[in-house]
């Protein structure tokens, strides 16, 4: 047995890679093996002979067992290290931060309100961009004469000579959604808009298109403080602030009475907007109850239920929440601008976990 465990322990320490050591593996303890082989004369033995042979060739079949396992560790670093040294990429190294896309600051904040509303009980509602001027105007109390209705303000489709057809309009605003829902759905109802709306105006705070969003609630006992209530839990959430203070201006729009602008707190420190804090103001929206007209227009009895609507600029807000200067370039269509204030595309606003991270 010590000439056995000679050569097969020097046979082992020679191995030169794991095809060479399972042979020498079955050599020693393969079924014809001669360890295993030695252990099958066990039988043939007196008991005392047993005694003495049996430990030894047991004691020998794990010292070579143990010997095998340590080379093939052995030999298994070594082909790692070789092949570490020889390839130019460590695929065991962590993958590097690498963004997939990124998502523009105007989705984000979509996602932001949608989020925020909907823990309030808000539905999302849509509708076409390009709308007949009856909903985009006389079916929200827009008379006739209104200035918004003139084509420098608004632009109007083309329509061939002798085309009887209503004029269509790209929508100025969201509000065609409420009249749409409100026809389709009934009352009561809570619903948000958002969506890109046209106007005839360029500089750098306005752009021919931009992003709208409009609130509207419909229920028998509905009051403007709800919609106080609902307006300051919403700045609260979305500027990330406690308790912003909101003051109502009276002011007048055709589809609410009585209506009423919007201001937010706010303090200007060094050239930069903090919302929430100070003695400044900050106009951000329009709102009101809605008119009794808009309600008909709707197919909704003004006797029986009410409600309020309000409506911002998702551009102006994302402004003034990411401190973006300048309206237009979020329009241009520039990468370098986008991955400067665009946002990770697999990051989802929560109000638990935080809306922009």
């Amino acid at each position: 047995m010590d000439d056995l465990r000679t050569r097969y322990l020097d046979a082992i320490a020679g191995a030169a890679d794991e095809d060479a050591l399972e042979g020498v593996r079955v050599s020693a303890l393969g079924k014809k093996g001669e360890i295993a082989l030695k252990m099958r004369e066990l039988g043939g033995m007196s008991p005392e002979e047993r005694k003495t042979a049996g430990p030894a060739l047991n004691a020998l079949k794990d010292e070579i067992t143990s010997a095998l396992a340590a080379r093939k560790a052995a030999l298994g670093d070594a082909a790692l290290d070789e092949r570490l040294r020889a390839e130019w990429l460590d695929v065991t190294l962590p993958a590097r931060d690498r963004r997939m896309g990124t998502v523009h600051p105007v989705s984000q904040v979509t996602e932001e309100l949608t989020t925020i509303f909907g823990e309030m009980g808000f539905a999302v509602a849509q509708g076409p961009r390009v709308e007949t001027d009856w909903y985009n105007f006389d079916a929200l109390n827009i008379p006739g004469h209104h200035p918004a209705r003139a084509e420098m303000d608004t632009f109007y489709m083309h329509r061939a000579p002798g085309d009887n057809r209503p004029p269509h309009v790209l929508r100025t605003h969201t509000s065609p959604v409420q009249i749409r829902t409100m026809e389709a759905q009934g009352a009561p109802l809570r619903i948000i808009c958002p969506g890109g709306v046209y106007r005839a105006d360029y500089d750098q705070t306005h752009t021919p298109m931009f992003h709208q969003v409009e609130g509207l609630a419909i229920d028998r006992d509905i009051s403007m403080a709800n919609l106080k209530w609902v307006l300051e839990e919403f700045f609260s959430a979305f500027f990330e602030v406690d308790d912003i203070k909101t003051r109502f201006r009276a002011s007048h729009f055709p589809f609410t009475e009585p209506s009423a602008e919007v201001d937010i707190q706010c303090s200007w420190v060094d050239g930069q907007l903090k919302v929430g804090e100070g003695d400044g103001w900050l106009e951000v929206l329009g709102s009101g109850m809605v008119h009794p007209k808009v309600l008909q227009a709707g197919g909704i009895d003004p006797n029986e239920w009410q409600g309020f609507a309000f409506g911002m600029g998702i551009d102006r807000i994302a402004m003034l929440k990411y401190g973006i200067p300048d309206l237009r370039a979020f329009f241009d269509s520039d990468l370098r601008w986008l991955r400067h204030y665009g946002f990770a595309s697999l990051d989802v606003p929560t109000l638990h976990g935080g809306l922009s991270r």
